[in-house]
């Protein structure tokens, strides 16, 4: 299961006694919806591998050549760092950013030009792509029977379920118009996926969403 890594930083030591995954993400919200699913599709990284972030907001998906090239190595370059204050290997690195689209052509193009630059900069290390359509909150759609275990009288309407959530524009709109009261807030999104892991509701989704099938396909192809 351990990948032939680079070091993240420096010599290991007998303190470096387990690795550390890093996730970069649009906000500290997005990195928690991202743990836990994670930790639903690979529970088997638990004992050897640590998820933890960087603060560093990703802007990539309007950037190419050099630009994109030059950003990414920024955020690899933190992934290290974080690694080396862990005291631990870097063993993979995720970065998520939402698309503000639908999953189509376009989102193909991004996906491809990202996904080549994310794995020409971490050479033997796990890496996977979350470019979520239209938005994270589009992906937590897919697992409506969470809501209520956050808000009793949260109830997801039948429009959205079963639906491919990666068509629905503004997901997050959506849902605070139509969950209830209380509404529905961005710091939400956490507590929907870890109730969604916690009654194993993630692995299977109700509906479909392109761009959160080829993030698990990423993570799927950790060995």
């Amino acid at each position: 299961m351990t990948p032939n890594r680079q070091q993240g930083g420096g010599r290991p030591t007998r303190a470096r006694e387990r690795g550390v995954i890093v996730l970069a993400g649009e906000d500290q919200n997005d990195c928690e919806i991202l743990a836990s699913l994670i930790r639903a599709h690979r529970p088997d990284l638990e004992a050897a591998a640590k998820l933890v972030r960087i603060n560093d907001p990703v802007r990539l998906r309007r950037k190419a050549g050099p630009d994109l090239a030059a950003a990414m190595k920024t955020l690899v370059g933190k992934a290290r760092a974080k690694a080396l204050q862990q005291r631990a290997d870097l063993l993979g690195f995720v970065v998520h950013e939402d698309l503000d689209g639908y999953a189509d052509a376009r989102y193909d193009r991004i996906r491809a030009t990202l996904g080549a630059e994310l794995t020409r900069q971490c050479p033997g290390l796990w890496t996977a792509l979350a470019l979520a359509a239209w938005e994270t909150e589009g992906w937590l759609l897919l697992f409506p029977d969470a809501f209520p275990h956050v808000r009793p009288k949260w109830k997801v309407p039948d429009r959205l379920v079963g639906k491919d959530s990666g068509r629905i524009k503004d997901a997050k709109e959506e849902l605070k118009r139509g969950l209830g009261s209380p509404v529905f807030r961005e710091s939400d999104g956490p507590t929907v996926a870890r109730e969604a892991l916690k009654h194993r509701l993630i692995p299977s989704p109700r509906g479909s969403n392109r761009s959160y099938e080829d993030f698990v396909g990423d993570l799927t192809h950790w060995a």
